[in-house]
């Protein structure tokens, strides 16, 4: 079948019960009632703590053909996720399904336990470098499913997606499974990811470092909701977890991409007193975000809350008072967990409420502007983030069309060429967001808004930025760098690509 992407589809894919065809960005609307956890019992005096990850295997009743879950917050500091895929394997469990919020390169040391057929089936946000490869070879037992951030909160909540048991790494936790992560060695920031799996996992699993007497303050994730605690030596490595504020970048690439985006934000309409935005941790993200701090100092402009995996960047705009609130799902650099700790305004929320569309209202409904990165986009506007020029995962859904979904200005940002690849082209290889939901594309050549759009097209009229036609875009590139080919793929789908309402927008064909 073809989608309203225009994106071929098959009838039946492997280890899915049903295919829904993308059908537009609010064409399906949810019927039935939410999912929810097993009930459970804590009596009084008893206890949490078992002494170690092999003995709470056990205690879970983990068996072979379960559903395991962990959160990303570590990132390429995380020693929680590979320490429990290998006591696994050591007790003979198999054919598991693995379903992390998002996958990292650390994460690598998984990859002879998939071999082995301990994990067979992986659910998550994307993938990188080997994790990556292996989910594109075929390897697996049935397709990796890809979700946005949103979409998986909207799976997990709608029963779509079943986790057996969640194993939750917690920089702070006490001994009856209140936890944080704004305190302890091992400090990550916003537990949001993790706060869905604990809400509606059967099994709850707490692991830290940072064992601490009854009651913890803050609570992230409460402990009504866990039913285990292991202690480690270390559940992560700092220097992996969070970096010192993020650099802004000095690529002159990078800033005039920065320089034209914030052009269109401050001739958008959207740009003034009340207005909120989000903006990613990338190079030209980053530099956006200090060109417009300085045009809201300049024309005494205050943001109503800055939403989304927060920087530094951010943290200082929140700190000068030129944004009221910011509403935190992830932190990316120290200066933003320090923030979260002791800013009041700076408010930890779980993916739910930051992009799930099937629930009463996520925080990106609210948005004004996002602005979001791209590997390749195409004359129809649609964006990949997932695929590389080679058709192999490399990347994450992440709260990408989610946002573009629920904003009133989704800039999309990506140089013209990546290398000796355009970056425009006739189709991208691999569709994540959908062009109707994306309103312009800026690169260091220039600015394509999308036709939809004829109040940005007058908005942006005699502002002196290179607005040009998506098609004028595409051709500076393809004069520069040539069509590139397309790629050789079989019928065999290693991936399936939901969009955030649990319906099929792409799949990923295995290269040949």
């Amino acid at each position: 079948m073809i989608n309203t992407a225009g994106r071929m589809i098959p009838d039946q894919i492997a280890g899915l019960a049903q295919v829904r065809p993308y059908a537009g960005p609010f064409a399906t609307i949810p019927t039935g009632q939410m999912t929810g956890p097993k009930l459970r019992v804590n009596m009084p005096k008893s206890e949490k703590l078992i002494k170690s990850i092999d003995h709470v295997i056990e205690a879970t009743g983990l068996k072979d053909g379960m559903t395991i879950s962990f959160h990303h917050h570590f990132r390429n500091g995380d020693y929680v996720l590979n320490q429990v895929i290998e006591a696994i394997a050591k007790k003979g469990i198999k054919g598991l399904t693995l379903a992390p919020s998002s996958l990292n390169d650390i994460n690598e040391a998984i990859i002879p336990f998939i071999e082995q057929g301990v994990i067979t089936a992986i659910e998550t946000s994307g993938g990188r470098a080997k994790l990556g490869k292996l989910m594109t070879s075929g390897q697996l037992a049935k397709p990796t499913i890809i979700r946005s951030h949103g979409g998986r909160a909207r799976a997990i909540e709608a029963g779509d997606l079943k986790i057996d048991v969640t194993f939750i790494g917690a920089p702070c936790c006490d001994r009856y499974g209140n936890m944080n992560g704004i305190n302890g060695r091992s400090a990550c920031g916003s537990m949001g990811y993790a706060m869905v799996d604990a809400a509606y996992a059967d099994k709850v699993v707490a692991i830290t470092d940072n064992l601490v007497p009854h009651p913890v303050y803050p609570i992230s994730i409460p402990q009504t909701q866990v039913d285990f605690i292991v202690v480690l030596d270390s559940i992560g490595d700092p220097k992996g977890i969070a970096s010192g504020a993020l650099r802004i970048s000095r690529d002159p690439r990078e800033l005039l991409i920065a320089e034209y985006a914030t052009g269109v934000i401050e001739n958008s309409g959207y740009f003034k007193d009340g207005w909120s935005l989000q903006l990613g941790s990338g190079g030209a993200s980053l530099a956006a975000a200090k060109f417009i701090k300085e045009k809201m100092i300049a024309q005494g402009i205050t943001a109503s809350f800055g939403v989304g995996g927060i920087t530094a960047p951010f943290v200082d705009m929140l700190e000068q008072g030129l944004i009221k609130t910011i509403f935190d799902v992830q932190d990316f650099d120290i200066p933003s967990i320090e923030s979260l700790k002791n800013n009041p305004n700076h408010l930890e929320m779980s993916a739910s409420y930051y992009a799930n569309p099937h629930n009463g209202g996520p925080v990106v409904n609210n948005l004004d502007v996002v602005i979001l990165s791209a590997t390749e986009v195409d004359v129809d506007f649609n964006v990949n983030v997932i695929t590389d020029s080679n058709g192999i995962i490399m990347g994450a859904s992440g709260g990408h069309s989610d946002t573009a979904a629920g904003a009133n200005l989704a800039i999309v940002v990506a140089p013209l060429l990546r290398g000796r690849l355009p970056m425009v082209l006739d189709k991208v290889n691999t569709i994540v967001t959908p062009g109707e939901t994306v309103d312009v594309i800026v690169t260091e050549r220039g600015i394509a808004v999308n036709p939809r759009r004829t109040d940005l097209i007058d908005n942006l009229k005699g502002t002196g930025l290179p607005v040009m036609s998506i098609h004028d875009l595409q051709k500076l590139a393809y004069d520069m760098a040539g069509k590139p080919e397309t790629i050789a793929v079989s019928d065999e789908v290693v991936a399936v690509i939901e969009y955030r309402d649990g319906t099929i927008i792409d799949v990923v064909r295995k290269p040949l």
